[in-house]
């Protein structure tokens, strides 16, 4: 498991306890200019978040909850979706080194095992009008939790998908390495590259599938066929191709949401 890094990770914060984790690095990449690869780490956070607010259960102790701080200023805002990629293909290979199953990125920033959620990403950017200033890389990886006590309806985690506890500390090393690889992918320019691999482990893509239209509350069956280039989801539907935005549709399937 390789834990040596280049820049992410190399100063690494961790506190005892904090509201979360990607509020307190966007303060704190405001406030105090960190060093690019700035880790800001809890094994208690206590109120997490998700895509467009929804919550995050993260038992004390039990789980991966850090924020990377990047300057990516190589891209374009409109760009943006590339940081959302290139983290879901790395927590991605982080999680696929403990569950011989198959791991899939869940659209938008899920990572799942089968039809459950193990893993949760969040990004945060403060633009100008021609570039990114900052990325904040939010991720919440269910590790040694063994218990969920909220509504959500299909979480797990590596210790329930193995049965072993594993260590925080050098996992947390391990996920710097691997976000820290398919960055510096995305800074090469190998943006076509990493968009095939994306799809490559993308969840339910090309498979028939039964959708709610959130905007209408229409149901309809259809087949995700890609992703735009700004992160909108392609769907194949008896009307065509349609495209949604984030949160504008939802998958109907027992056990799962979106």
């Amino acid at each position: 498991m390789n834990t040596n890094t280049l820049f992410i990770g190399q100063v690494f914060l961790t506190f005892p306890t904090l509201l979360s984790t990607n509020l307190f690095a966007m303060d704190y990449a405001t406030k105090n200019n960190p060093s690019e690869g700035t880790v800001i780490s809890t094994p208690n956070q206590s109120a997490g978040r998700g895509q467009i607010g929804s919550k995050w259960e993260s038992e004390a102790d039990k789980n991966i909850s850090l924020s990377i701080i990047l300057y990516p200023k190589f891209l374009k805002p409109i760009e943006q979706f590339d940081l959302i990629k290139i983290t879901g293909l790395a927590v991605r290979d982080f999680i696929a080194q403990f569950i011989p199953e198959k791991v899939t990125i869940k659209w938008p920033n899920d990572i799942y095992v089968g039809n459950k959620k193990i893993a949760g990403i969040l990004i945060q950017s403060s633009l100008s009008s021609s570039k990114i200033k900052h990325a904040i890389i939010g991720i919440g990886i269910n590790v040694n939790q063994a218990t969920f006590l909220s509504d959500a309806p299909n979480p797990t985690s590596i210790f329930l998908e193995t049965g072993q506890e594993n260590n925080l500390e050098i996992l947390n090393r391990n996920l710097c390495w691997h976000v820290e690889r398919w960055y510096l992918q995305l800074k090469a320019g190998h943006q076509m590259a990493i968009h095939e691999h994306y799809l490559t482990h993308f969840y339910k893509i090309r498979e028939d599938a039964h959708f709610l239209n959130v905007a209408t509350q229409e149901v309809f069956k259809g087949a995700i066929i890609g992703i735009e280039k700004t992160g909108q989801l392609r769907v194949f539907t008896s009307s065509g191709i349609q495209v949604f935005d984030i949160k504008g549709i939802k998958f109907l399937h027992e056990n799962s949401k979106v």
